[in-house]
């Protein structure tokens, strides 16, 4: 198993304000739109740097989403930001009717994603948001797993023609994608070969799924680890390549269950080629109030977990052939 050089721990919503800075410097297109959480969007550095390209708009999400339509018809490329509960569920329609129904060019950056929001609570976090929008047509998903992939896909998505949903975190989390790496939209990224399973993670989850392969190789279990960060479009080229090498899957997802990447890759499998496949993900429940770890070991989403199923699909795959 790889050993990854960790290069600290960096929340990923800093790195979209990092790349978002970036751009104002490189794009003059770019403008950024705010429903009243600059801070915790970390776009203050555009804001400052910017002002006259900065709109704050206030805790009116719905009307930020239809300024940023009507943004791009002047061929302004728009990020808008807030947290991912209110970048999705609060203005779905708009979402729908004003941006992905006429192809408008919006980024809609979304942080405090799935349950590391943490002790906000059920109201605030958001397991839903990933199925939300891979269900629009035309719309590109986009989930990086730390601070430099995250900065990374924030410039990738500005020479991105059409609309892009870009869901990020508030925890930190360890920093491991060199900070140099290219970001391809719809480019699977292998972090370690492996024979004897797949495990397909996007986001948080990445890292916890390479903290489960090392247990795994101590076990004799040789795990082939893919950062799925871009969910639709999916890498089925690298999916059902790497399927047809171990013959086993486990996907690993802080969302849930229903919609999100391990039923976009059990759907591709059943068209494919059908393979045991094992979900790590919550399973069809709210979050609730509790620190970021608290939260995650309590549904489910920790090595651990991981580590089991895998134990579970190798073993189906052992069984086929007694």
């Amino acid at each position: 198993m790889k050993n990854f050089e960790v290069l600290g721990k960096q929340d990923t919503r800093s790195g979209f304000g990092a790349g978002l800075l970036e751009l104002g410097h490189t794009n003059d297109q770019v403008v950024a739109l705010c429903a009243d959480l600059t801070g915790s969007l970390k776009m203050n550095a555009f804001e400052d740097a910017y002002p006259d390209r900065f709109f704050q708009i206030g805790i009116a999400e719905a009307n930020m989403m239809g300024i940023a339509a009507g943004l791009t018809i002047g061929g302004k490329i728009p990020f808008t930001g807030t947290f991912a509960n209110f970048s999705t569920g609060r203005v779905y329609d708009q979402i729908r009717q004003s941006i992905a129904y006429s192809n408008k060019n919006v980024k809609i950056c979304a942080s405090h994603a799935g349950l590391t929001l943490g002790e906000d609570g059920a109201t605030h976090q958001i397991l839903e948001d990933i199925g939300l929008m891979k269900m629009l047509p035309g719309m590109t998903v986009i989930n990086p797993c730390d601070y430099n992939q995250t900065k990374a896909a924030t410039l990738a998505i500005a020479d991105h023609l059409g609309p892009v949903y870009l869901r990020f975190g508030r925890p930190k989390v360890a920093t491991f994608i060199p900070e140099n790496q290219e970001f391809i939209i719809g480019k699977a990224l292998l972090l370690n070969e492996g024979t004897d399973v797949s495990i397909f993670a996007t986001g948080h989850m990445v890292w916890k799924a390479i903290e489960a392969g090392h247990v795994l190789a101590s076990k004799g279990i040789s795990a082939e680890i893919i950062n799925i960060h871009t969910i639709k479009p999916l890498d089925e080229e690298a999916v059902l390549a790497s399927v047809a090498k171990t013959k086993c899957v486990v996907t690993a997802e802080e969302h849930q269950l229903a919609g999100g990447l391990g039923e976009s890759i059990a759907q591709l499998l059943a068209r494919k080629t059908p393979a045991p496949i094992e979900f790590v993900a919550v399973n069809d429940s709210f979050g609730e109030s509790g620190t970021p770890d608290q939260l995650m070991t309590k549904y489910g989403l920790d090595a651990i977990n991981i580590i089991e199923a895998a134990e579970k699909v190798v073993a189906r795959v052992d069984n086929q052939f007694v």
